[in-house]
């Protein structure tokens, strides 16, 4: 985890130093991406470290093959693992989520920035 957090630290400095401005670097962690089922686990543990970094988080949990791993289920059986997913990693930082199921994620996250960051005014 240190790792990936101390990359993440460096690239926004990178980015700062290339011109790009701030308040457009967005973090994404990488789930999935060339890292087994024990790295994608640890990661959405670390996301709070990852968070404290000061720039929005971007996590894509959606369907990944951990959840599959997990779940003994293909994709389209993912609805449930992915869900559970990006409502921990939004408790745990996650500004942005990426998602392949919208309005069943877009109740789940409402549900965890209420949890969060205290009730809203419903949406029409």
């Amino acid at each position: 985890m240190r790792e990936v957090r101390d990359f993440l630290a460096a690239q926004i400095f990178e980015a700062m130093d290339a011109g790009i401005a701030q308040e457009h670097i967005v973090l994404d962690p990488g789930i999935g991406f060339g890292k087994n089922l024990e790295h994608n686990l640890l990661l959405l543990r670390g996301l709070p470290a990852l968070a404290a970094l000061g720039q929005p988080l971007l996590v894509g949990v959606s369907r990944k093959g951990f959840i599959g791993k997990i779940l003994d289920l293909d994709p389209p059986g993912r609805l449930e693992g992915s869900l559970a997913a990006a409502v921990a990693a939004i408790l745990a930082g996650a500004n942005i989520v990426r998602v392949h199921d919208v309005s069943e994620t877009c109740r789940g996250a409402r549900i965890a920035d209420a949890i969060r960051f205290g009730p809203s005014e419903p949406q029409e």
